[in-house]
């Protein structure tokens, strides 16, 4: 198994976390399309990993993909670690904290953007910072 920086007992995770936030992060959970706080939230600043504070990405990265969770076209070159996931009979490539190995969602090579990168983010796995 992977060491990461940050690395805490599941019980350090659940005393930490909402939750919701432990159902998503450590058990790659994803929060129903369209109630995710930060889908719809575009205020200048930076997103972090809600496990360890970790930046991962910036509001300039940031779009709306319509799909009902908070997309950006760019992670912060190596905060993201990237898995692929068979999960559900489909090939797809999870995205995790590279700090502390939560999960936060999934990355799409169909981004309208110039990166051609669509990185679907759970709200509850990130915090928003100005």
């Amino acid at each position: 198994m992977k060491k990461y920086k940050v690395e805490k007992s599941e019980e350090e995770w659940k005393e930490q976390l909402t939750p919701e936030q432990y159902r998503i992060l450590r058990q790659k959970g994803t929060e129903a399309p369209h109630t995710g706080k930060y889908d719809l939230h575009f205020e200048d600043g930076e997103y972090r990993c809600a496990g360890c504070g970790e930046i991962l990405f910036k509001s300039n990265s940031k779009f709306d993909a319509g799909c009902g969770w908070p997309s950006f076209d760019d992670a912060i070159e190596g905060k993201v670690e990237y898995i692929q996931d068979r999960s559900f009979g489909m090939i797809r490539t999870e995205i995790l904290c590279s700090n502390c190995g939560s999960h936060l969602g999934h990355v799409f090579d169909d981004g309208p953007t110039e990166t051609g990168q669509r990185y679907c983010v759970n709200s509850a796995s990130i915090e928003f910072k100005q």
